[in-house]
């Protein structure tokens, strides 16, 4: 069963995606570019900078995340709620 996701803005899921090693390399209006880089290669994701991020949207991205992250989506969801 997976968690419930939270309702975040997008400054919240860039401070999460920071604390795991994200860095933003551009903004254009609304929408910032992050990427993370590891020794398998670099992952660029767009997050939108809005006060609300859509529930589809954030799933998608912490799907992503996960991936490249190596972490469970619970546990990304565990830290967004911080």
């Amino acid at each position: 069963m997976s968690s419930k996701l939270p309702v975040i803005s997008g400054k919240q899921l860039v401070k999460m995606m920071h604390s795991l090693g994200y860095i933003a390399v551009r903004q254009k209006g609304s929408y910032i570019t992050m990427r993370l880089e590891t020794n398998v290669g670099a992952h660029s994701i767009i997050v939108p900078n809005h006060e609300e991020i859509a529930k589809g949207t954030l799933d998608d991205i912490l799907n992503k995340v996960s991936i490249w992250a190596q972490k469970s989506k619970e546990n990304l969801i565990e830290l967004l709620k911080r």
